[in-house]
């Protein structure tokens, strides 16, 4: 009986004569072909995001006020309640406030519920604005507001303007980044390897300072204070995340 081993070894040299050439050439796509050197990369690579943080002053109210008046019927309080928003606007328009804008205007009727049922009484105007001004303006243009006719204020919140903002956005952008590059360094470094190149760029953006609020809302004022209000502003932040692939 023959061995069949002899056969085994002639065919499986008589592959390889076909194989190896086959097998080269495919080595030689993935080395052409950017595609396969992009996988090659990705397999080893480190994601890092980092944060930044800027303060930056705020200079600007963001005020809201009105004009709410009460009375037996809907003609006239929104005809009193027009008169007084037009002084108020008059005023606000002669100090040259910013982004001014009509925020509300509502008309509803006043119940009074005795013994459980519901009697109309009479009707209620409300018309409100909303204007930026420097904030060290804030406090005394308030108060002529309440001359001019205001009767509430809803509430004032403190912004940095648009320039110091985008400075900032920038300046939170490259810390963020840093921040992503130090942490691939001290990760990579605790493991003993070597960077290589930064793969891919995620910036996540800048978050615009989030304004301060301070609330009088539904506040009924009086014209005759002898002081003019107070009004402060602050610091905000501006905050920024970038994500880094670092190929290692």
């Amino acid at each position: 009986m023959k061995s069949a081993l002899p056969v085994c070894s002639k065919w499986s040299t008589k592959s390889l004569r076909y194989l190896l050439p086959l097998m080269i050439g495919m080595v030689s796509l993935a080395a052409a072909n950017p595609a396969f050197a992009e996988a090659e990369r990705m397999l080893r690579t480190l994601t890092v995001t980092g944060m930044g943080t800027e303060s930056i002053p705020t200079t600007l109210s963001q005020v809201q006020l009105g004009v709410e008046v009460q009375g037996r019927t809907a003609e006239e309080v929104q005809q009193e309640a027009a008169q007084r928003s037009s002084a108020v606007v008059a005023l606000l328009r002669s100090r040259n406030v910013s982004k001014l804008q009509t925020t509300g205007i509502y008309l509803s009727p006043t119940y009074d519920y005795t013994d459980g049922k519901q009697r109309l009484i009479g009707y209620t105007a409300t018309n409100s604005v909303s204007f930026r001004i420097p904030t060290e303006q804030a406090g005394t243009l308030v108060d002529d507001a309440v001359r001019a006719g205001a009767t509430r204020i809803d509430g004032i919140s403190f912004v940095a303007d648009d320039v110091a903002i985008a400075t900032a956005q920038k300046q939170a952008i490259r810390e963020a980044t840093e921040d992503a590059q130090a942490q691939a360094e001290a990760a990579l470094s605790a493991l003993g390897l070597q960077r290589k190149e930064i793969v891919s760029v995620q910036v996540n953006g800048a978050t615009p300072p989030v304004p301060l609020f301070r609330e009088a809302a539904m506040a009924r004022l009086s014209a005759d204070a002898a002081a003019p209000t107070p009004v402060v502003g602050g610091e905000q932040e501006v905050q920024a995340s970038v994500t880094l692939q670092i190929s290692y």
